[in-house]
């Protein structure tokens, strides 16, 4: 028996086989000094850091028959309390688990459209490491994340979503310059609305403006006419029928001088003439004559 040190690091655990048989209890070592007695004991070393597999592309098809090409990551780490399962379990995880996902990928793209599979990354991811996390469990693997990091179609599929990608730009181009055609024909119509309700309310209001001059035009050109006749009426009142009848005198004397024969005087016109009328008389009776220069003489 010779016994041998094995030195085991902070992020490994050692695997001890005693007669070729794994002790669960004692079995399984954590980092430091380990003693070992050689030839009863072998070892065999585990890495519990976390470890990314790339799964090289695989060509898939999916539910409606067309054909793509995935490659993608995993990210997976030794399960601690049963890290021997690496060593128990299976001869090479590593193949094991690019296998592994290479089926279960396969099996999920087959019950997927291609838009989906082209939208819906990150279902992908998801439904791959709960999938793949439950088949690699028994080996003792804890599989964190996976990591699609490109998906190919087919040539000819590519060149009919270039198409239909161009054709999706040129619609969404016209729908984008027909939606700000009519913004803009609704911006100037709102424009030309507003504009008219301003010019009809200038003009209201010019018209009302305009009545409340004609309006207070009016009231003033009536109350100075009326101002005026007041003040005829004070005047004529204060003259008397005499000036009256002069100035009716004055009146006919302008009409003589016309080339007119016939003249139409009112009734009143009998009236004015009354008062000379008496005067003349006054003037023509016994008590007024002159006496008579021959009847003086007899």
């Amino acid at each position: 028996m010779i016994p041998y040190i094995k030195i085991v690091k902070q992020y490994e655990r050692l695997a001890v086989f005693t007669l070729g048989k794994f002790n669960a209890v004692s079995g399984l070592r954590g980092p430091g000094l380990q003693i070992l007695i050689w030839p009863f004991q072998t070892s065999t070393p585990i890495d519990l850091r976390e470890e990314v597999i790339n799964i090289p592309g695989q060509t898939n098809i999916t539910r409606d028959n067309a054909p793509i090409n995935i490659d993608f990551l995993v990210y997976l780490r030794p399960i601690e309390e049963v890290a021997e399962k690496l060593v128990l379990e299976v001869v090479n995880y590593h193949q094991a688990v690019i296998g592994m996902a290479t089926t279960i990928l396969r099996a999920v793209i087959g019950e997927m459209n291609l838009d989906d599979v082209l939208s819906q990354r990150e279902r992908i991811n998801e439904e791959l490491r709960i999938k793949l996390d439950d088949a690699t469990a028994r080996w003792g693997i804890k599989v964190s994340a996976v990591e699609i990091k490109e998906i190919e179609p087919a040539p000819d599929i590519q060149e009919s979503m270039n198409r239909q990608m161009a054709a999706e730009r040129i619609r969404r181009a016209d729908v984008t310059e027909a939606e700000g055609k009519r913004q803009a024909a609704i911006a100037i119509a709102e424009g030309d609305k507003q504009a008219d309700i301003l010019r009809a309310e200038g003009s209201r209001q010019a018209e009302i403006l305009i009545a409340e001059g004609d309006q207070q035009a009016a009231v003033l050109r009536a109350e100075g006419f009326s101002t005026a006749l007041d003040r005829i009426y004070r005047v004529a009142s204060e003259v008397d029928t005499n000036t009256l009848s002069l100035q009716y005198f004055e009146t006919l004397k302008e009409m003589g001088k016309g080339q007119s024969t016939k003249f139409i005087f009112p009734m009143e016109f009998t009236k004015l003439l009354g008062p000379f009328a008496a005067a003349l008389e006054n003037r023509n009776s016994p008590n007024g004559e002159t006496e008579n220069p021959a009847s003086k003489d007899a």
